[in-house]
C-alpha cells in the first residue's frame, strides 16, 4: 500500500500541473468577452478541470497527501450532529443504530474529512445490504498492543465502527478494499475511491483502518485515532500580506507561463526564475519586488518551502504565496492548490 500510495500521490502531482494549464488558460480566455460560440465550449472545459480537480483530491487523500485541519474533537458530537444525514444515506429499508461510549475520550481529526469518511462507511454497507438488514456506528475507547491494528504502536485510542449484516467480503477482496479503483460494484455504481479515500484519510491523522468480514455475516469497519488529553488545542491560522510586483518561481515552462498570464491579467509586473537559487539572484539584484509566487516542489534541493523562509527571513516585506500539486498547509505560509484559478491567486493577493 505504501508504493502504490507514493506512485498515486505522483500521478496526482503531475495530472494537477497539467490540470493548472488548462483552467488558467480558460480564465485568460474569459478575461475578454468570447464569442458566443465559444461559452459553451469554455463552460463545458471548466467542468472538465474542475471533475479532474475533484479526482485528484481522491487520489491525494489516498496518498495522504490532502490538506487537513485538524482540531481536537469529540467524535460522539460529530457523529451525533451528522446522524440525520447518515440515516437519510443508510435508506429506508436499513435498522440504523448507534451505541456511542458516553465516556468516549477525544481525538484530533479534520472534523468535514472525518464526516465524508463516516459518510463513506455507511453509504457502502448499505449498498452490501439491497434487500436490507442493521447498520450500526459504535464508538469505543480501547487500548492496543503493537501492530493490533495496522502498525499502530501500543497505547490508547479511539474506536469508530460502522457494522453491517450483508454479504461480507471474500479475503482477496479484504486485502484489495483499500486500492484505489478497486470496486465490487456494477460499472457505473461506484468509483472504487471511497475505501480508499477513508484508510488515506486516517492513517494521515495518525491512525489506521482494520476489517472484520465474514462471507454471508457483514462486515465491520475500524477506524482506529490515538486518543488525547483535554488541553490540547488547535494550532494559530496563518497572515499574508498584500502586494503588486511578483516573482514566480517555477520550473515547468508551461505552468509558469500559464501563472504568468494570470497575474498579468490581473495587472501584475511580473518576473520569473526555474529554481530557488535562480530566485534568490533574482531578489538580490532587484530590491522592487513586492510577491514571492513559487512551486513547493523545486529541483536542486531547495524547496519551495526552503526558498519561503530564507526570503522570509532576509526579506520579511515580501508576501509569499506557494503552490503545490499536492495540497498541504502550513502555519506560516499561504499555500493553493494546483490547479489554481484567477480567483484563488485574487483572494490571496487581497488577503492580509
Amino acid at each position: 500500500m505504501e508504493s502504490i500510495g507514493q506512485l498515486t500521490g505522483g500521478v496526482a502531482h503531475d495530472f494537477n500541473n497539467l490540470l493548472a494549464v488548462v483552467s488558467n488558460g480558460i480564465d485568460i480566455l474569459r478575461t475578454t468577452p468570447p464569442p458566443a460560440s465559444a461559452v459553451r465550449v469554455l463552460d463545458s472545459m471548466r467542468r472538465a478541470v474542475d471533475r479532474g480537480a475533484a479526482l485528484t483530491q481522491q487520489l491525494l487523500a489516498f496518498a495522504r497527501q490532502q490538506p487537513l485541519a485538524p482540531t481536537v474533537q469529540q467524535l460522539n458530537r460529530l457523529v451525533l450532529g451528522f446522524e440525520g444525514v447518515l440515516r437519510r444515506a443508510a435508506g429506508p429499508l436499513m435498522r440504523f443504530e448507534m451505541d456511542l461510549d458516553p465516556k468516549l475520550r477525544q481525538a484530533s481529526i479534520d472534523e468535514a474529512r472525518f464526516e465524508a469518511a463516516l459518510l463513506n462507511l455507511v453509504v457502502n454497507a448499505r449498498d452490501a445490504m439491497p434487500e436490507g438488514g442493521t447498520l450500526e456506528v459504535t464508538t469505543r475507547n480501547v487500548s492496543l498492543s503493537a501492530n493490533q491494528a495496522g502498525s499502530l504502536p501500543a497505547g490508547d485510542y479511539v474506536r469508530v465502527s460502522v457494522a453491517d449484516t450483508g454479504t461480507g467480503m471474500s479475503e482477496e477482496v479484504r486485502q484489495r478494499a483499500f486500492e484505489p479503483f478497486y470496486t465490487t460494484k456494477e460499472v457505473g455504481k461506484g468509483s472504487g475511491l471511497g475505501l480508499s479515500q477513508v484508510y488515506g484519510f486516517i492513517v494521515q491523522s495518525g491512525g489506521a483502518v482494520t476489517i472484520d468480514t465474514e462471507m454471508g455475516k457483514g462486515t465491520t469497519i475500524n477506524l482506529f485515532l490515538p486518543a488525547l488529553d483535554e488541553s490540547l488545542a488547535e494550532a494559530p491560522a496563518p497572515r499574508v500580506a498584500r502586494d503588486e510586483r511578483v516573482l514566480i518561481v517555477e520550473d515547468d515552462p508551461l505552468v509558469m507561463e500559464s501563472a504568468r498570464e494570470l497575474f498579468q491579467a490581473m495587472g501584475y509586473a511580473t518576473l520569473h526564475a526555474n529554481d530557488a537559487a535562480a530566485a534568490l539572484r533574482v531578489l538580490q539584484r532587484d530590491s522592487e519586488i513586492d510577491v514571492l509566487f513559487s512551486d513547493v516542489m523545486m529541483p536542486n534541493g531547495m524547496t519551495g518551502l526552503d526558498l519561503a523562509r530564507e526570503v522570509r527571513q532576509r526579506y520579511p516585506r515580501i508576501k509569499i504565496i506557494l503552490a503545490s500539486g499536492f495540497p498541504q498547509s502550513d502555519q506560516d505560509f499561504s499555500i493553493v492548490g494546483k490547479p489554481y484559478r484567477l480567483a484563488d491567486l485574487a483572494r490571496e493577493l487581497r488577503s492580509r
